[in-house]
């Protein structure tokens, strides 16, 4: 089963996810938060939450050869993808609040829009800075507030109406940690000094329809909403969210990140 509050998809959610969500929301992400943490050649890198890899394959890439990177997920399923786009990088599972790796063994630590999901996001910060090395970087980004991304505002108003509070609620957990100042709090909590910038981004849909079909059928609702409800959430976005769509029916809105970076001394 899906669990709406961790964000944690089925297997057949997973492949969805990679192939749509990917795309349309993460794939922009992965280069701004490798520069983030200024990966470079030949470095040891670890991706936290990795789901299907896309921040660790651009930092595979960047590390080259004579580097390494290893992404953790606790998700099978997400990890399972993941090793079939590069299984030259280390995939692991296992929980972020209890990295399965040596003290001070990464040169740069990244988590790209997971913390909201962990258990106890504090742990996990916190076990991010007991992996990196002394001088080494971690970056993490995670999405701005819902107020602030005015596409998932109207999808989560619909979700609630269609199909009520816990519906709308599992779109509305990927945008708990807006507060910038909060955030910010809780890499100081674990001793870092924490710098949050915000980004602009875009969701990129190539329509309504496909839009639909990744936030349901690739997310944590790919098993809370059956086919006829599905059906009828379709034909009420198709009406309702068509302001979002251009006059050749691609969908694009803001989509805000911010992504702190510490130095871990």
């Amino acid at each position: 089963m899906s669990d709406t509050r961790s964000g944690q998809v089925v297997a057949n959610a997973a492949e969805v996810y990679d192939q749509f969500f990917v795309p349309a929301l993460f794939a922009e992400w992965a280069p701004r938060l490798c520069d983030a943490a200024v990966i470079g050649e030949g470095q040891t890198v670890l991706d936290v939450g990795c789901g299907t890899g896309v921040a660790a394959r651009t930092a595979a890439a960047r590390v080259g050869s004579s580097g390494a990177v290893t992404g953790i997920d606790v998700n099978e399923g997400m990890l399972a993808v993941a090793r079939r786009h590069d299984p030259s990088i280390t995939w692991r599972q296992g929980a972020a609040e209890a990295l399965p790796f040596e003290s001070e063994s990464f040169d740069a630590v990244l988590s790209q829009f997971a913390l909201m999901f962990f258990v106890d996001p504090d742990a996990a910060i916190a076990e991010m800075r007991r992996v990196a090395s002394r001088g080494g970087q971690i970056a993490v980004a995670v999405w701005c507030s819902l107020e602030e991304t005015p596409g998932y505002t109207a999808m989560a108003e619909l979700l609630h109406r269609l199909f009520g509070q816990a519906a709308a609620d599992a779109l509305r957990v990927p945008y708990a940690m807006g507060d910038t100042e909060q955030l910010a709090e809780r890499f100081r909590n674990a001793g870092l000094d924490p710098a949050p910038t915000t980004m602009m981004g875009t969701a990129r849909f190539p329509s309504i329809e496909s839009w639909v079909h990744t936030d349901i059928r690739g997310w944590t609702l790919a098993d809370v909403i059956d086919d006829e409800q599905y059906q009828h959430l379709l034909e009420v976005a198709l009406v309702e969210l068509q302001p979002f769509a251009s006059t050749d029916g691609t969908v694009t809105f803001a989509h805000p990140a911010q992504i702190v970076t510490a130095t871990v001394n």
